[in-house]
């Protein structure tokens, strides 16, 4: 039986009432769930998945208990009652055996063919009772709905069919719904394909969206045992996932096969999908097998988060962040082999926009300065980092024009050249990493740096920058752009201005090679916590100490301390721990270091030791271990610089950290034995940065073990590959006796060196 759209749709939402981005179906108040038999069932078919289905339970009984709807349109009747009757049939069987032939003849018995209505009349009850049963663990109550064809055609029992499940949802209990399938006749193949404004109740999935539109769902979740909707059958070379499908997207999919269960498939799931979109509701198909994601794919799906395909009506202008992550890969190999002179003159070109065009950015900058004051929202440190200025942009441009002048010999460079045999040699040369993600917060001064960086080493480039700066890095996008449309690489430097959640981005590891965040310290841990199988370059955290030893100079502390502190507290290498030697205290020196601290009104915090030695003492810390980020630090005492460098070893970030003292031997020991990616003698902590390192600009400050460390530039987004050039006549020699020549060890120094080749 098929109906027409407005029939279903009689008293539903309005057309255009579906969500229209996936952050939005947090809003979701209603929500059906449809499991498909490939999700209900085990592998074998004969038999419910308990794990997956308790799973399942429990994130719809969590979302019940936060007070939305929930509605469950299950498979599994089927597979139930054909465990059962089997285990019946066979039991039987053994007995008649056994008390005729012996039980050497239970090897030969044969099954009968079990027919479909008998097994779903003997498992509905059974499987009834088991969902009620792993409700009742959550304090959920459970009712079973059994519908046909008859209960939506005739108009008095679907009124009735409504009113019941209205009645349900309004005394918080979970409805579940399922065909009946013991009477119910054998379903039409492809009775329901004919348009989209037709659908039948002959599975689970037409069921499911039938029953999503006339109930009002917000939401309709439909579990099986695919990623989602590919743009080819999955499991082929090119198949590709499609996170959002749009109506009239249908042309460009090929549909493969059905599940090994079930009588739809994914073209019936579309189809079912596209129905309940038109009907207002929103859908996902995504997986609900996968033993890695079960126990969280429905709250996932709800909070938002990029799981399977979201059916939405409303198409963006430009491109989705798969295309720019695309675009921005293929345009990236371009500007990779772009000679080095020309990356120069793109960056040099940049460099021009910047003061060229300033008073276009500024205009940017105070629109996106007026709307963070009004708003009212952002710290004060955090409206310092927003703000522009012509001296800041100024500044940016000669920063620029230094990393233009060191893009000259950064890709291609030959580290060394190794002749294996004769006519075969080996180079080791710079190449780029590839496909950068770059996170930065309310600081737009970052965008031309990183792109810069990024050109100058031949990388793609994908950024995404706060909303508090859109207007601004806006603008600062088009100029990079037009910086590289000199050359035809316009596209290698995207920005990411869609509602991506940054935990999707984080996603697409098989499209970026490296994630750079650059921000507050939560934003770097979020992203540390969401990258799976993409390497991170960061820090998340910047707990610098500064320790001031027994031999230190008083001009020296109150200047080092004093900057290290007070010139930008909120900067991840401002100073957060101050430790003293013991023999400092009840010192002229130490009464200057707490009236300077004070005049600048930094607020102290006592460690231990620290509060043990004073009768009052300033509010004890609670943790040695915290980044303040203000014009507050913590205060320690230690009885040796040893001792010092066990503190920072404990209770540090290794990011930077700092000895003040006169005695050089003393000074030596810290900056050899100290395990940070920063170590300084006499110097501020706030000298770690790559401007004042001399690297023009840099990608971010990394605390990580392995590629760069500390401020990272130009040569931290390099990486290399070996080149073997041969005259095709010469094979690998792994003989004990094999031996290599070096031409070069390490350019340009060009020491000839020869050594024995390793066997392994």
């Amino acid at each position: 039986a098929t109906y027409l759209l407005h029939r279903a749709c009689g008293q539903g939402r309005a057309h255009s009432s579906s969500f229209a981005h996936r952050s939005e179906l947090r809003q979701a108040k209603r929500i059906v769930v449809k499991l498909g038999s490939a999700v209900v069932t085990r592998g074998d078919e004969c038999g419910l998945a308990l794990g997956r289905l308790a799973s399942i339970v429990e994130q719809v009984a969590m979302l019940q208990n936060q007070g939305r709807e929930m509605m469950i349109v299950t498979s599994g009747a089927v597979a139930f009652g054909k465990q059962r009757l089997r285990h019946e049939i066979l039991l039987s069987q053994s007995v008649r055996q056994a008390l005729h032939s012996g039980h050497s003849q239970l090897n030969d018995m044969s099954l009968p063919v079990l027919e479909a209505r008998a097994c779903a009349a003997a498992g509905q009850s059974g499987l009834m009772a088991l969902y009620e049963a792993m409700f009742t663990q959550y304090s959920t109550c459970t009712a079973q709905v059994l519908v046909t064809n008859l209960d939506f055609h005739d108009d008095q029992k679907r009124q009735n069919l409504n009113s019941t499940l209205r009645e349900l949802l309004h005394m918080n209990i979970v409805p579940i719904i399922n065909t009946n399938d013991a009477v119910v006749p054998p379903p039409e193949p492809n009775s329901d394909l004919q348009g989209v404004n037709v659908i039948s109740i002959k599975d689970n999935d037409s069921l499911a969206a039938r029953l999503a539109v006339e109930m009002k769902a917000d939401l309709l979740i439909a579990l099986s045992d695919v990623e989602g909707l590919y743009n080819s059958p999955p499991g082929t070379d090119d198949a590709k996932l499609i996170d959002i499908f749009y109506p009239g997207d249908q042309q460009s999919i090929t549909y493969g096969t059905k599940s090994r269960v079930g009588i739809g498939g994914m073209e019936a799931k579309v189809k079912a999908a596209l129905w309940a979109l038109h009907g207002g509701t929103s859908v996902v198909i995504a997986n609900g097998t996968n033993p890695k994601v079960t126990g969280h794919v429905i709250t996932d799906i709800v909070e938002g988060k990029k799981v399977g395909t979201f059916f939405s009506e409303f198409k963006p202008a430009g491109p989705s962040v798969e295309e720019q992550t695309e675009m921005a890969r293929r345009s990236g190999r371009a500007l990779a082999s772009l000679h080095p002179d020309q990356r120069s003159e793109i960056i040099c070109h940049l460099a021009d926009l910047l003061t060229e065009r300033k008073e276009e950015i500024l205009a940017a900058n105070k629109m996106d300065m007026d709307l963070a004051v009004s708003a009212g929202h952002l710290p004060p440190a955090m409206l310092k980092r927003l703000s522009l200025s012509p001296a800041k942009l100024n500044s940016l441009a000669v920063g620029l024009r230094q990393i233009a002048t060191a893009a000259q010999d950064s890709v291609g460079r030959v580290l060394r050249r190794t002749r294996v045999a004769h006519n075969l040699e080996l180079e080791q040369i710079t190449v780029p990493i590839g496909l950068l993600l770059v996170i930065f917060e309310a600081r737009p001064d970052c965008l031309p740096q990183v792109s810069t960086l990024a050109i100058a080493s031949g990388n793609a480039l994908l950024l995404k920058g706060g909303k508090e700066a859109a207007n601004t890095n806006h603008v600062l996008h088009q100029l990079t752009q037009e910086a590289l449309s000199m050359h035809g690489v316009k596209e290698a430097v995207q920005m990411v201005s869609t509602r991506e959640e940054v935990e999707d981005l984080c996603r697409l590891d098989k499209m970026i090679d490296l994630i750079v965040p650059r921000g507050s310290s939560q934003l770097v841990r979020d992203i540390q916590r969401a990258a799976k199988g993409i390497p991170v370059l960061g820090h998340s955290e910047g707990i610098c100490h500064v320790y001031v030893d027994s031999e230190a100079s008083i001009d020296k502390v109150i200047k080092i301390v004093r900057d290290s502190k007070c010139d930008y507290p909120a900067a991840c290498n401002a100073m957060e721990t101050l430790l003293i030697h013991r023999d400092i205290l009840r010192t002229p020196m130490f009464d200057q270091i707490i009236d300077m601290l004070r005049t600048e009104r930094v607020k102290i915090h006592a460690g231990p030791r620290f509060a043990s030695y004073l009768t009052f003492s300033p509010s004890e810390a609670k943790s040695m271990r915290t980044e303040y980020g203000e014009l507050e630090c913590c205060m320690e005492v230690v009885d040796s610089m040893q001792e010092a460098v066990e503190h920072i070893h404990k209770y540090g970030s290794f990011h930077t950290d700092v000895i003040i003292t006169e005695n050089e031997d003393t000074a030596e020991k810290f900056l050899q034995q100290l395990d940070s990616a920063c170590v300084f003698w006499n110097a501020s902590s706030r000298f770690a940065d790559g401007y004042r390192f001399g690297l023009g600009a840099e990608v971010g400050i990394s605390t990580a073990r392995i590629h760069a460390r500390g401020p990272v530039g130009l040569e931290g987004l390099l990486t290399t590959k070996w080149v073997l050039r041969g005259d095709g006549h010469t094979v690998a020699d792994f003989s004990e006796h094999g031996t290599m020549k070096y031409l070069h060890e390490n350019l340009p120094a060009g020491q000839p060196l020869a050594g024995q080749r390793d066997s392994n």
